[in-house]
Order: structure tokens, then C-alpha cells, then sequence
């Protein structure tokens, strides 16, 4: 492993970038040894503000409140947060180590030796909020269901980890992500390369140990010699103005249909009227049983469809699942096994943090069909 230590003269500053798995033992390891023994003036961690605590505090998440997750809209974020830090997690556990526990290490040397402690990487909110304001709504989809996809089961060995630090399989895989996702491959690795690699060349002192992931080695040993504008690297991009303009040009253009329905024809305005309403209201309440929630968290589904689906600043699921967590409020147990039901969709059926998100994802999938198949339904009576 002392072979995969990356070495870089920056202005008369050594840098010495450590390559690492987040879930392998050997890697936790090496960064101990590499520590003691380079004796750094810095070192800095791939971690920001929050995944610091995080890591510190390993419990702390424990404390998530599911109602106002779903009060602030972060649910499909709080998700594909959880899947991949449970992925992580079970990894880690059959390795029989922690996840982060490379990161751990250089924390606790930072403190034992007095070194100072660097938290290079970009805010985890700002690079997922990047990423999601550039997906299109299909990639989106796709994603999840990706995600969904991951097979925690799989055996995984520490030879296969030693193989992700080799350079040639890691540019491979991140060329595959491109292709895929693009959007994801930009965000969540290259601009954090240039993130990293700013923070990194940055750090006080004459010899820098920085602690990384070994997806980030190649790109911030080369854009360490580039100039970075981390300014714009922590920018949220605004919604495009189609994103803005086109929520709101559905339920307008439902309502003029009704309104023209109802010059045509008083009997075909009413039509109309049942069509939005019905449509909207049992396609949210069937989707929405499919997970076996509370009947309250149903029938709320049921009322809230027609009217949220012309009003793009709400969503059914949001009040469906926000009965469900009040209704059947989570417990400490549910939230302790998130990392082993996520990826069971059963498992999402009893575990009711889990369900109250489900809940909230089925009952908005419900009334998009609804919505859809109503519009439909609206322009056919009309000629």
C-alpha cells in the first residue's frame, strides 16, 4: 500500500496524497502509519462542516425528524443519502471495520499530535443540490431506481477494494459514470477534485497529508497546479426559467380547458370537473394504499390530489406522509435499522420511517398519473 502514497512539490510545499477506501481496514491503517511517520504540518480529510460532526457523532442522525424532513422537501435527498451511506455501512460491516474510519484516524492524530485539521470538501448540500438542479426529471428517475437497484448482499472482498485504488480500474469507472451521468460524474467527483484541490495546496504549513477517497487522487493531483474558482464551485444553480414557468403552465391550462369546457357546454365544464377530481383522487389513494399506511394517511391522498396538482408549491405527499409520521410516529428501533431494511422493499413496509417516506413518494407518484391522465381526459371532451 505505501506504493499508492501519491507525492507532489507544490511551490516548495510537499503534498502527499493517501488513496483510500472509505470502508477498508488496510486504508484506515495506512493512514495511521503514514501519519506518525511523515510527521505533516496539516492534514486535510475529504469531509465537510456536517460530515465531520457526523462522524464524530455517529448517533446524531438517530435524531432526524421524519415531519420535518418532509416540512422542508428533502425527502428525495434524505433518501439517496441513506441508500448510499447504508450501502456503505453493510460494506463496512461484513469488512468488519467502520465507514469513515480512514477519516477517524486522521482526525484522531490531527488531536493527539497537535496537527492542524483541514475539512477540504464542499458542503455535501451544496454538491447534491448541484447535482439535482442539473439532472432532467427522467435522469432523476432513473437514478432512484438505480439506487434502489444496489445489491447490499454482495460479497465484497478487500481484494476488490485493493483493486478500486488501482488508477487504471478507478478511471474506468468513472468514465462509466459519465456516461451514464453525467451530470453526476461533473459534480460529484471532478468539481470536488477542484475543491479539494484548492483546499489541499491551501493548507498551512511546508508538508500536507491529505486523505482521500481514491476516486478524487487522480483529478486533485492534476488540478493542483490549476487555478480554481471556488466561489462558483459553491454555487447553487438557480432553476432554469423553463423549470420555473412550466409547473405553472399545467394547472393553467387545466383551469382555461375546464373554463372553455363550461363556455362550450355546461355538461362538459361538470365532465371535466369529475375528471380532474376522480382521476387525481384515487390513482393518489390507490398508489398511496399500495404501501399499507394508515387509512388517514390514505384519505388524505384522496382529498389533497385534485387541489395540490394545480398548485406547483404543493404536493399530496407531503400532508399524506406527514399524517403517516404523526399518526405512526417512527421509533428509535425503526431508525436503527434503516441501513439493513433500505434496501428490502418489504422492509420499507414495517420500518415506519422508511413507509412515512414511502408514503410521501407514492401518493405525488399517484396524482402525476392522475394528473396526466385527467389533462387527457380534459382536451378529449373538448372535441
Amino acid at each position: 500500500m505505501k506504493d499508492k502514497l501519491i507525492r507532489i512539490d507544490y511551490n516548495g510545499k510537499e503534498i502527499i496524497l493517501i488513496p483510500t477506501a472509505h470502508v477498508s481496514q488496510e486504508s484506515a491503517e495506512l493512514v495511521k502509519e503514514t501519519i506518525r511517520k511523515e510527521n505533516p504540518d496539516s492534514i486535510c480529510i475529504e469531509l465537510d462542516e456536517q460530515r465531520y460532526e457526523n462522524l464524530k457523532k455517529p448517533d446524531a442522525w438517530k435524531n432526524t425528524n421524519i415531519i420535518d424532513i418532509i416540512k422542508q422537501k428533502k425527502v428525495t435527498l434524505l433518501i439517496a443519502n441513506l441508500i448510499l451511506s447504508s450501502y456503505q455501512k453493510n460494506i463496512a460491516k461484513k469488512l468488519k471495520t467502520k465507514p469513515g474510519q480512514e477519516m477517524i484516524e486522521g482526525i484522531k492524530a490531527s488531536e493527539e499530535f497537535g496537527i492542524n485539521l483541514v475539512l477540504a470538501d464542499r458542503s455535501i448540500q451544496t454538491t447534491f443540490m448541484r447535482i439535482w438542479r442539473k439532472m432532467g426529471f427522467f435522469e432523476k428517475i432513473k437514478l432512484f431506481f438505480s439506487l434502489m437497484a444496489m445489491d447490499e448482499d454482495e460479497d465484497v472482498s478487500e481484494e476488490d477494494l485493493q483493486r478500486l485504488i488501482e488508477r487504471d480500474n478507478l478511471e474506468l469507472a468513472i468514465e462509466d459514470m459519465g456516461k451514464d451521468y453525467p451530470q453526476i460524474a461533473a459534480t460529484l467527483l471532478h468539481e470536488r477534485d477542484k475543491y479539494l484541490a484548492y483546499n489541499i495546496k491551501n493548507a498551512p504549513g511546508k508538508k500536507v497529508i491529505a486523505i482521500l477517497g481514491a476516486a478524487h487522487t487522480p483529478g486533485v493531483e492534476e488540478e493542483v497546479f490549476k487555478k480554481q474558482d471556488v466561489d462558483e464551485l459553491n454555487k447553487v444553480p438557480p432553476k432554469s426559467f423553463m423549470g420555473k414557468i412550466v409547473p405553472w403552465l399545467i394547472p393553467i391550462l387545466i383551469v382555461l380547458l375546464i373554463a372553455f369546457g363550461f363556455k362550450q357546454n355546461m355538461d362538459t365544464g361538470i365532465e371535466q370537473i369529475k375528471s380532474w377530481f376522480l382521476f387525481n383522487s384515487i390513482l393518489a389513494a390507490i398508489f398511496t394504499a399500495l404501501c399499507l399506511p394508515h387509512p388517514l394517511s390514505v384519505i388524505t391522498a384522496f382529498v389533497a390530489a385534485p387541489f395540490t396538482s394545480i398548485n406547483p408549491m404543493l404536493a399530496c405527499g407531503w400532508f399524506a406522509g406527514l399524517v403517516e409520521a404523526s399518526l405512526k410516529k417512527p421509533t428509535v428501533e425503526d431508525v436503527n435499522n434503516i441501513a439493513d431494511d433500505i434496501f428490502n422493499i418489504k422492509s420499507w413496509l414495517h420500518n415506519k420511517f422508511l413507509k412515512a417516506l414511502l408514503v410521501v413518494i407514492l401518493a405525488n407518484l399517484g396524482s402525476s398519473i392522475g394528473t396526466i391522465i385527467a389533462g387527457s381526459k380534459i382536451v378529449q371532451s373538448l372535441f
